[in-house]
């Protein structure tokens, strides 16, 4: 058994869970208001434009005998810079205030997730953060495209407004056969060990940032 294989086949009562989620179910069903679609949008920005800051710092902080992997994280920033700005069209496009949620704070759920993928980076083994990379790049690849389809037609809303779920669920369809390519190769258990516990961990988090879209409240 691959590593890989060993990841999904650990986490896949994580990934079960995530998927059960509310929010995913209705979106898949076309029952998401565009005050939620808008509210998932907003928490998206919170969190992905920490994408290029985090791979910076996990970057930084791998060390010589992971050199291999610093230039797979160079090549991963490349790819991600400028995403969040994606999501801010996105919802101008379905009528929402980019500005304010640009200026806004992020949600507790978010912000707590966010906090843990730095803490992981700096406290822990930064390998780790390929945790977050396997839970988030699988969510998009196994449901975006189909619930920006979705959503289009029950919205009603127009094709530049679903740029962030469309490209990501192309993109990280690619990214994901890398990453198995990637994680294939670590050899020393500890950083094996670190991938399966933050991706057990992001699961649940992310599941929380999805679970209470269109509940939070002002900070």
């Amino acid at each position: 058994m691959s590593f890989y294989e060993r990841l999904q086949q650990d986490t896949r009562v994580h990934r079960e869970a995530l998927h059960a989620t509310p929010l995913i179910r209705s979106a898949m069903a076309g029952e998401v208001t565009r005050t939620q679609y808008i509210a998932f949008l907003t928490r998206a920005y919170h969190h992905v434009k920490h994408t290029v800051p985090l791979l910076m710092a996990c970057g930084a902080r791998l060390d010589d005998e992971h050199e291999w992997l610093r230039a797979a994280v160079a090549h991963y920033i490349e790819e991600e810079i400028g995403h969040h700005e994606w999501i801010l069209s996105d919802i101008t496009a379905a009528g929402g205030d980019a500005r304010a949620v640009r200026l806004g704070s992020p949600d507790p759920d978010t912000e707590l997730m966010v906090a843990y993928a730095y803490d992981t980076v700096m406290r822990g083994n930064p390998v780790g953060l390929f945790g977050m990379v396997y839970v988030l790049e699988g969510t998009s690849v196994s449901l975006a495209c189909q619930v920006a389809s979705v959503l289009r037609h029950a919205l009603d809303l127009p094709h530049q407004a679903f740029t962030y779920l469309n490209s990501h669920g192309s993109l990280d369809r690619e990214h994901i056969g890398d990453f198995e390519r990637l994680v294939n190769q670590l050899d020393n258990k500890a950083d094996r060990d670190a991938v399966v516990h933050s991706a057990r961990m992001f699961f649940p988090l992310y599941a929380n940032v999805l679970g209470n879209v269109g509940q939070a409240v002002p900070a």
